[in-house]
């Protein structure tokens, strides 16, 4: 049976403002609170679920361009092995939620209830109404900026994520083990994905996750991976230090999104940060000296600097919107990353066969 339900329209006005004191005036379907936090825009056309659910997006006011939103609501979560199949991660990760038209009602056979009651539920504010088109060129033209979601009432200062550790906040507090395959591999957890830890236990690895800054040196393992995960790299100083160890002992590794440039610093080059990022599931990509060319996921804001990259590491993929990287690989084949997410959720899967790469990598 096809679930029909609806929500009572909302009257409370908030305001959008950004620091160049740009205002953007809209009606309230989320939580009442007052919030700060990076604004960006993502330009997927759907999956909105697992997207909130992202720790890429922690500390981030998220601008969806995609102008009807909340039309099919959001599904019960799921769990195996304490991992959601539904969503990216256990809680709504973004500050707050700015779209052009939220559908009051919803349909889908999967729904349990709409967008705005689980954004309330979650404490997340989110405007409708907002000129988006007109929101996401300022932020194309000038940049991602601060803003700050505000309430008559509340005032609330801007915040600047990039000053602190992003990924200290979203990374699992303890080891923990998952599946039953005969190779083990680490996943460091830097604001890990869900369907990343799907996707190796179902390609038969035990995995082990680990904090951001644990040290696993003195576990025993065939494998490395480096998850996605928000923020500033160079903040994590000690997963570069473990990095960069586990390569000079000629571990096979894969780096994810963050991953990418985490594993760029440890092999000694440099990272940036983009004018405005990528993040939407139809992000272009070619695999540098073919003619191969993938829609990918994504959601970053840096990037790293290949003309910085050391002897024997080279481009593997790069984006074709605007030429910036999408993967480095060593030339031993020992170790290679994506700035892209081959896991989806939201797709498309063109490049899940990554993993199955990485299996064959393993001693």
């Amino acid at each position: 049976m096809v679930k029909i339900s609806s929500s009572p329209e909302p009257t409370i006005q908030a305001t959008l403002i950004l620091e160049d004191g740009s205002i953007f005036k809209g009606y309230s379907f989320g939580a009442n609170r007052s919030v700060a936090g990076e604004v960006v825009f993502n330009t997927g056309m759907v999956g909105y679920p697992e997207t909130l659910t992202d720790p890429s997006y922690n500390s981030q006011i998220l601008t969806l361009t995609y102008p009807l939103i909340g039309n099919y609501g959001v599904a019960r979560d799921k769990s195996r092995n304490n991992l959601s199949q539904t969503f990216e991660s256990n809680q709504i990760q973004i500050s707050g939620l700015i779209v052009s038209d939220y559908s009051q009602q919803f349909n889908h056979y999967r729904a349990k209830q709409s967008l705005g009651n689980w954004l309330i539920e979650n404490e997340i504010p989110a405007l409708f109404g907002i000129d988006t088109r007109a929101l996401t060129k300022k932020l194309r033209e000038k940049g991602t900026m601060l803003g700050k979601i505000q309430f008559d009432g509340e005032e609330v200062e801007l915040y600047d994520p990039d000053k602190e550790n992003l990924v200290e906040k979203v990374s699992n507090g303890m080891p923990t083990d998952y599946g039953a395959g005969k190779k083990r591999v680490v996943l460091i957890d830097c604001g890990s994905k869900h369907n990343i830890i799907h996707n190796l236990i179902k390609r038969g690895l035990r995995v082990l996750r680990v904090p951001w800054d644990y040290d696993f040196r003195n576990e025993q393992f065939d494998g490395l991976v480096i998850s996605n995960g928000p923020g500033n790299p160079k903040m994590c100083r000690r997963t570069i230090y473990h990095i960069r160890d586990a390569i000079s002992k000629q571990i096979s590794t894969f780096g994810i999104c963050l991953g990418n440039q985490l594993l760029a610093l440890a092999a000694g080059a440099n990272t940036y940060k983009l004018k405005y990022g990528h993040r939407s599931q139809n992000q272009p990509v070619i695999e540098v000296g073919t003619d191969n060319c993938w829609v990918t996921s994504q959601n970053h804001g840096y990037a790293v600097d290949t003309q910085t990259l050391p002897d024997g590491w080279e481009p593997w993929f790069i984006n074709l919107n605007d030429d910036t990287n999408e993967g480095i690989r060593h030339r031993s084949g020992l170790f290679r990353s994506v700035q892209f997410h081959p896991e989806a959720n939201p797709g498309p899967v063109d490049s899940e066969g990554l993993f199955d790469d990485f299996v064959r990598m393993l001693k």
